[in-house]
């Protein structure tokens, strides 16, 4: 239940003893600390620049808008692909200002699963925050595994613009994928006192590259005729409707914009994180929406023959559009380095989130060897060993590629609805909390009256596309074609229940059982 802390007056004592440090944070911070019952392991190093930083270049939602356009531009084609991204921003602007509210109310680690515990009906708590927690732990390591592979099968389409000969080969895929998943590592442990000031300058990157390819498209790319980018749908996929159709390309709106809970799993290195959070997600949500579908749009504008640049060698619509917007495989290449830059920058800021999400659920005694997931070894300030841990998930997922690439999709689509069940689960619990008016925690950020509405309307939009993300490309798919992600989501469901009755519910107490209240 929550109820309002009696402790006031042994918090501000703890306050008033160990005063201002940059590694407990502010009184704020600590007081949140001591109300959930959770010691301050790791150094707060991050303020609003760097975590907003953080939070803009893991999204990278112009430059994933541009890697995933491919499921737009079957499944609804130019048009099909602007309007789905836009709804899908609003819809994603009212989700991730439901979960700012959550995230000033308990910023923590845990994120969505602490936050089930502590607002579900007392009798669900336990069982549901358990099953979401694995939802989150399994949604942020195939987050993980998908973008190192999105980013090493980019670097092999940049091979095939410059040398024809090149024929890429699964098996280099997947060292590529190794190869980046290596690289954030590196980052995330010998470098991970500078990760604020490194996503502060991908910030930068992240802006000014934008700026620089959209410029050069607007310049040197064919124009199409505007009515018939914005008002021509298409149906590629064969679904025999537009409407249809048009609904299973919303993927490519969905993907750019998931992810924005990142900040919140960086909670504990964050400075006045319950009221830097909210603004954090919030602006970070609004930026990344505005940069994305300004350039879908331009990249509507500019593709030209669409035929061709689905059927692109490289594997990547953008790259051929580059190609023949520039006529020139070396001014392709320059801009899509960038690409290529942002999404390795993004899988670094993942491993990060994914790492300290695994860390929390360990530290609630909620996966085996939990005690080992959740050290934080003196002179790191970083759980090493759920570092260690992504980097082995993410290679070992890298080679099923070998293998089937379709099979290696599949499981890293299990990223998706990982993650949009949690915010399903705990907007639901907000929506509880206020239908019947039951007590919450006080915020620094409250969306007061217009909070029941904004939450109901955050859940019929995620119900909507967590349905439609288990959807193939077309009607009648071959088994290569066919998106397995229903039965991926459906087994590791089933695992983490098995688990949960096995072992979960004599281990598991869920973090609301921490939190110090009064009676």
């Amino acid at each position: 239940m929550l109820v309002k802390n009696k402790h006031s007056t042994e918090v501000n004592a703890v306050i008033e003893l160990n005063g201002e440090d940059d590694t407990r944070g502010n009184a704020a911070d600590r007081a949140d600390m001591y109300r959930m019952g959770k010691a301050q392991e790791m150094r707060r190093n991050f303020r609003f620049l760097s975590i907003f930083g953080f939070s803009m270049t893991l999204m990278a939602s112009w430059e994933f808008s541009l890697s995933v356009s491919t499921i737009g531009l079957i499944n609804g084609g130019t048009a099909g692909l602007i309007w789905m991204f836009f709804i899908c921003w609003i819809g994603f602007l009212l989700v991730n200002t439901s979960m700012a509210e959550m995230a000033s109310m308990a910023p923590t680690s845990g994120g969505q699963y602490h936050w089930i515990s502590e607002f579900a009906p007392p009798q669900y708590q336990k069982f549901i925050s358990y099953l979401m927690g694995w939802a989150c732990v399994l949604g942020w390591q195939t987050s993980c595994a998908s973008s190192a592979f999105i980013a090493g099968t980019q670097i092999q389409g940049i091979i095939v613009l410059n040398y024809t000969g090149y024929v890429p080969e699964p098996w280099h895929g997947t060292l590529l994928t190794v190869a980046v998943a290596a690289f954030s590592v590196l980052f995330n442990t010998l470098f991970a006192g500078k990760l604020p000031l490194i996503e502060a300058l991908t910030l930068v990157i992240h802006i000014f590259a934008f700026f620089g390819i959209l410029i050069t498209l607007w310049v040197l790319s064919p124009r199409a005729d505007a009515k018939a980018v914005f008002t021509e749908f298409s149906d590629g996929g064969g679904w025999g409707g537009l409407g249809g159709s048009t609904l299973v390309g919303v993927l490519a709106g969905v993907l750019p914009l998931l992810g924005a809970d990142a900040a919140v799993h960086m909670s504990e290195e964050l400075r006045d994180a319950s009221r830097t959070l909210p603004r954090s997600i919030i602006i970070t949500t609004l930026f990344n929406g505005a940069l994305g579908w300004i350039m879908v749009i331009t990249f509507s504008f500019c593709i030209g023959d669409l035929g061709e640049v689905i059927e692109s060698p490289t594997g990547y619509p953008f790259m051929q559009v580059f190609y023949n917007s520039t006529q020139s495989a070396s001014s392709a290449t320059a801009m899509s380095v960038f690409i290529i830059a942002m999404t390795v920058f993004s899988n670094l800021t993942m491993v990060a989130t994914s790492s300290r999400q695994l860390f929390a659920f360990a530290r609630d005694h909620a996966i085996p060897f939990g005690r080992w997931f959740s050290e934080v070894k003196r002179g790191w300030d970083v759980p090493l060993n759920s570092i260690l841990t992504t980097f082995v998930i993410s290679s070992l997922l890298s080679l099923i590629n070998i293998g089937s690439a379709v099979a290696l999709n599949s499981i890293t689509s299990l990223a998706t609805t990982s993650l949009l069940s949690s915010y399903i689960v705990s907007t639901g619990c907000m929506i509880w909390r206020r239908w019947t008016d039951s007590l919450h925690l006080p915020s620094k950020f409250s969306l007061g009256q217009w909070g029941l509405a904004i939450n109901i309307a955050s859940e019929v939009f995620l119900v909507i596309i967590f349905i439609l993300a288990f959807m193939p490309s077309n009607p009648n798919p071959t088994p290569a074609e066919m998106n397995w992600n229903i039965v991926i989501f459906s087994g590791a469901s089933l695992f983490s229940l098995v688990y949960y009755f096995l072992r979960g519910t004599h281990n598991y107490k869920g973090p609301v059982a921490y939190v110090r209240t009064s009676e």
